[in-house]
C-alpha cells in the first residue's frame, strides 16, 4: 500500500492525511486511470498516489497554503503535476477519467475548534460543498470516467448510493461514523 510508503510533510493549517484519506488512498491505488483531478488536495497525498500508480494529475484546493504543501509533497516523492488553487471548478480546465475528492462532510458545529474548519465541515447536515459538487462534475469528466469520493454516515451517504447509482468500493467505521468510499460513473 502506497498510502504508508510516502514522504508526506503536514503543514500548518492544512488537513492532514487521516482515517478518510487512508480508505481513499486503498481505491485510488485500486482504480485511478488516466487523467485524475485530485479535488481539495490537501498535503497532495492522494494525487501523489495516482501519479505514483501511472496517472496524470492535476492538483486542486481552494487554499493557497494547500497548494504549496501539495507541491512541496510531490517534488519530495518525484511526482509531476499540474497545481491549481480553485474553489472547486471554477478555475479548472479539460475533462478527466477519475476525479478523487475527500469532501468536507461532518456537519456545521460537530467539529472540535483546532481541527482546519473548512477541511472538514461542510455545512448543514455535512452536505453543502458534496452537492454542489455534485451539481458541476459532469462537466469535467470524460466519457468514460469514475469519481471516487469519500462520504460519512453523518452526511447520508445513503442518499448518494441511491441517486448516483454509485458502488461502496472501501468501507470501515470509525469512533462515531462509518466512512464508505463511493465510485460513480
Amino acid at each position: 500500500m502506497l498510502f504508508d510508503t510516502l514522504k508526506i510533510r503536514s503543514c500548518s493549517s492544512v488537513y492532514s492525511p487521516r482515517e478518510d484519506s487512508r480508505i481513499l488512498a486503498d481505491a485510488v491505488e485500486e482504480h485511478a486511470t488516466g487523467k485524475v483531478l485530485d479535488m481539495g488536495t490537501g498535503t497532495g497525498i492522494l494525487g501523489i498516489i495516482a501519479a505514483k500508480v501511472g496517472c496524470d494529475t492535476t492538483f486542486v484546493d481552494n487554499d493557497v497554503k494547500s497548494i504549496q504543501c501539495a507541491r512541496q509533497n510531490a517534488e519530495a516523492n518525484g511526482v509531476d503535476g499540474k497545481f491549481i488553487v480553485s474553489d472547486l471548478f471554477k478555475d479548472v480546465k479539460g475533462r478527466f477519467n477519475t476525479i478523487i475528492f475527500n469532501p468536507p462532510y461532518l456537519p456545521s458545529g460537530s467539529v472540535p475548534r483546532a481541527q482546519p474548519l473548512a477541511a472538514l465541515e461542510g455545512g448543514r447536515g455535512g452536505r453543502e460543498v458534496i452537492d454542489r459538487f455534485l451539481s458541476e462534475y459532469k462537466g469535467y469528466v470524460s466519457r468514460n470516467h469514475e469519481v471516487l469520493m469519500v462520504e460519512s454516515s453523518l452526511s447520508d451517504y445513503a442518499r448518494d448510493i441511491a441517486r448516483l447509482n454509485a458502488t461502496v468500493v472501501k468501507k470501515a467505521h470509525y469512533f462515531f461514523e462509518d466512512l464508505v468510499v463511493l465510485m460513480f460513473k
